[in-house]
């Protein structure tokens, strides 16, 4: 059994490490990286140039180099690709996963792309990362691997053992054994403790179960997910329109589609457009953030104007400007809270959700109660603590009443109506929800301040 080191990067380690490379102590490099992850090796070429990665990879055992280059992040493979020539690449997918191999092809430009298939040695991982290479990106096809053990219903023990070990070969994580027929359709899964306790000449049709969940090529890698997360699987195997078996999904590939999901769900949320890291470029981050934060800043200046509108008001009961900062907080806090549930219920569908009816009404009891109570508190504050006249305390209070009612409203039903029309509900929350109920929160509170106090 292989003993993982646990590894923890350290600057002297690092200073001795550059020292290497730059002395072309290959020996040093070798056995430092012996027994590490390589996760753990991925994370140490982050802090290194370009340059000095390049020596690394090169230097390590190359099925090792494959494995690391599977680790790294988007942004930095792809600058490590640009170093490698196309029989290089060839050479390192042919070391991976199918799945693997067709994510790496997919960072290249066409021409590139054609250039590293022509390359390949090994014509069985030609075929396969080929054919991943014609399904979509975010579906179940596009995340599958091509290596899986199958087994016919009509062979006996013997065959299925030879076929598994001959399999198994190309196979890392041996998860099921699939049954299929003479046409390769999916009839169901053997696990290898019946196949290891059955007779000789046991046939796999008298052992094998039928009962097998599986998911079609072209479903959403978020559907995969739930479904695996669902019925807790290790591996799922992937079927076409014709029910064959093409591939498998193993749990591994389906966290990294959770990760990315919830960073996707949290940029959006804090308004950053596209897949965005902090290792990207200055002019990449800023182009990705720019957006929203223009929409926040007009937001503002028309804020400013509403404000503008009622400053004959303002002159007169000075003491409202006090609270415009009171109003607005309190409005983006409720709508985000509001959002934040509603995305996180459509992002786990259930048979027993609630109808978008039942959520809104939910919502605006919800924020009945917490309006009510925040409205008396703010009301006893301003009358009692800071000794406003009452009038101008149910002016505050009431102003909040109604803004947290409007929120809670802004919150709930703008997810449902971006998850209706195929937008993700997450872009509702943050800055949208944030700027549209500081704009509608400023004109409720001037509105009735201009009722009641008659300004």
């Amino acid at each position: 059994m292989e003993i993982i080191k646990q590894f923890e990067l350290s600057k002297e380690y690092l200073e001795s490490l550059r020292y290497a490379i730059e002395s072309e102590d290959l020996n040093f490099i070798v056995e430092s990286f012996e027994g590490v992850n390589v996760a753990d090796i991925a994370s140490i070429l982050d802090e290194l140039s370009m340059e000095e990665s390049i020596y690394v990879l090169r230097a390590v055992d190359r099925q090792v180099a494959a494995d690391i280059l599977i680790e790294l992040d988007d942004n930095t493979l792809f600058r490590v690709l640009k170093e490698f020539d196309e029989p290089e690449i060839a050479s390192y997918i042919e070391l991976m996963d199918s799945d693997d191999g067709a994510d790496i092809l997919k960072l290249l430009g066409e021409r590139e792309r054609e250039d590293v298939i022509s390359h390949f040695q090994d014509k069985l991982k030609s075929d396969q990362v080929l054919d991943l290479l014609r399904y979509e990106e975010d579906t179940a096809g596009g995340i599958m691997a091509k290596e899986f053990i199958r087994a016919n219903k009509n062979w006996n023990i013997i065959q299925t053992i030879n076929e598994i070990r001959r399999q198994a070969e190309n196979v890392e994580k041996i998860f099921s054994i699939y049954v299929v027929n003479n046409r390769q359709q999916l009839l169901g899964r053997v696990s290898l403790k019946k196949i290891i306790l059955a007779g000789e000449n046991t046939k796999i049709e008298d052992i094998y179960d039928e009962e097998v969940i599986s998911v079609p090529t072209f479903m959403d890698q978020e559907e995969v997910a739930a479904i695996m997360r669902k019925y807790d699987l290790e591996s799922v195997p992937v079927v076409n329109a014709k029910n064959k078996l093409v591939g498998r999904i193993t749990v591994d590939d389906i966290l990294d589609v959770v990760q990315e999901e919830a960073e996707e769900d949290i940029q959006a949320m804090a308004g950053i457009s596209g897949d965005i890291e902090e290792s990207d470029s200055v002019f990449l981050i800023s182009k990705a953030r720019l957006p929203w934060l223009l929409i926040g800043v007009i937001g503002g200046l028309m804020g400013a104007k509403i404000i503008g509108f009622f400053e004959d008001g303002l002159n007169k009961y000075l003491a409202l400007a006090s609270f415009i900062p009171l109003v607005a907080a309190t409005g983006g806090n409720v709508g985000i809270q509001a959002s934040s549930l509603i995305v996180q219920s459509l992002a786990s569908k259930s048979v027993f959700d609630d109808t978008p009816f039942q959520r809104f009404v939910k919502g605006l009891l919800i924020a009945l109660i917490n309006g009510l109570v925040l409205g008396l508190f703010v009301f006893c504050v301003v009358v009692f603590l800071y000794g406003f006249e009452p009038i101008f305390g149910v002016t505050v209070g009431v102003a909040l009443f109604c803004v947290v009612l409007l929120a809670s409203f802004m919150g709930t039903v703008t997810p449902l109506v971006l998850n209706r029309f195929g937008i993700n509900p997450a872009i509702a929350s943050g800055p949208f929800i944030t700027t549209t109920n500081d704009l509608l929160g400023l004109t409720v509170y001037f509105g009735i301040a201009m009722l009641l106090l008659k300004l």
